[in-house]
């Protein structure tokens, strides 16, 4: 970096944006006033910074200055107001050439900044099954010693239920659990197919409380791993097996009920009909499935959830509207019989595991860098934001497959 200048920058952003509901404190000690009471400030430790914003305006530039500890906001949430809400006015060629030029200025820039470490880019087809594995395998590479730092003991990595009267996120996580068996009628012996099951905490309750007979697949040797230890330290392996494998390749079996819990966000839209298709495939007559999972309620594109998050968090991650999924379930033959929102609980949930990943951050630099601590510090806010503003919703749709 050569020598960078801030003045020119300052004067540029605040005569193009008037209203400013956020401030910015630069490396050097200066400052752009915000224009509004309890606004958020956008701390600026180093001219690099600048540079990745340059480079790739918009999210995923500030997103990497973030994840390299370039930009420090005084409050992640005020800061994530601003990124979802502000639509600054717009600029004249002649404004946007002259903060151009005075970012190139204040940062120094001779060359463009490297990407953080911890940045994934996919290649090829989405939502094929060797993708989908490298897109899982990302996300939980983090380690089962990192989501035990915010989950409850139970590692249930879904919207818990509060509704029932639980003081605690583990009490509400076992209503969860609970609430989903009751909806899909549980009996004694039942076949029962949990896609995307995770540590196993689903099959575990639906084994020891309804005396089900449980088939888990998940793409993560990291939650296989530890759901089979589980399995066997709860005495259930004979009714319970942890599979590592896709959905399309659980073939020639056929189950009474089917669990969906917090899987549907990774199909995507290229996949949705077909793995509805899949899923009814494997019901017997008359068998049920419980498909739950986050919902748009704005921004309806399909395409993916963001540069951040596509990046960082779930690589082809992209949460559907919910007429999407009733339209696939119905070209599936399937037969809704009960919808249910909670969006509350979802808010609730996150609200538990971001005081446990703040009270634990230390230990998730340990174990998963300091990268990939700031991703999930800034990724877990989001998320409970998305609930509290009506970005998003979850729904479980409880759907039977007609005799």
């Amino acid at each position: 970096m050569a020598f960078s200048n801030t003045a020119p920058l300052r004067e540029q952003i605040e005569s193009a944006l008037p209203r400013r509901p956020f401030a910015i404190s630069f490396w050097d000690g200066t400052a752009v006033a915000a224009t509004e009471p309890d606004a958020p400030t956008f701390r600026i430790l180093a001219p690099e910074a600048l540079a990745h914003v340059l480079r790739a305006p918009g999210e995923l530039g500030l997103g990497r200055a973030f994840v390299l500890g370039l930009i420090d906001p005084d409050s992640i949430e005020g800061a994530l107001r601003v990124v979802d809400t502000f639509e600054p006015p717009p600029l004249s060629p002649k404004q946007m050439l002259g903060l151009g030029a005075a970012v190139v200025r204040a940062c120094g820039l001779v060359r463009p900044p490297g990407r953080p470490a911890s940045e994934l880019r996919l290649t090829g087809e989405r939502h094929t099954i060797g993708r989908d594995r490298r897109a899982v395998s990302y996300h939980y590479d983090a380690g089962n010693d990192f989501f035990a730092l915010f989950l409850d003991p139970s590692m249930t990595y879904s919207c818990a239920y509060f509704r029932d009267g639980a003081r605690t996120l583990a009490e509400a996580q076992q209503a969860k659990l609970g609430l989903v068996c009751r909806k899909l009628a549980l009996k004694e012996g039942e076949r029962v197919l949990d896609v995307g099951c995770g540590w196993g905490s689903f099959a575990i309750h639906a084994a020891q409380n309804y005396g089900a007979k449980v088939l888990g697949v998940t793409l993560s040797e990291e939650q296989v791993k530890l759901g089979r230890r589980r399995v066997q330290e709860a005495g259930l392996a004979d009714r319970i097996e942890l599979r590592l494998a896709d959905y399309r390749e659980v073939r020639d079996e056929r189950f009474d009920a089917i669990s969906s819990i917090g899987m549907v966000e990774h199909v995507g839209e290229e996949r949705i009909d077909l793995y509805m298709r899949t899923l009814a495939g494997l019901l017997v007559q008359g068998g049920r499935l419980l498909n739950h999972g986050i919902a748009k309620l704005t921004d309806f594109d399909t395409k993916d959830e963001g540069a951040f998050s596509e990046r960082f968090v779930f690589p082809d991650g992209v949460p559907l509207p919910l007429s999407r999924i009733e339209l696939a379930l119905e070209c599936a033959g399937m037969v809704t019989r009960h919808v249910e929102g909670l969006p509350e609980d979802y808010a609730e949930t996150l609200r538990y595991w971001i005081a446990n990943f703040e009270e634990r951050y230390d230990e998730a630099v340990r174990l998963a860098g300091i990268e990939r601590a700031r991703v999930w510090r800034v990724y877990l806010r989001a998320a409970r934001q998305g609930f509290l503003t009506g970005w998003a919703s979850v729904y479980q749709v409880l759907a039977h497959k007609p005799a």
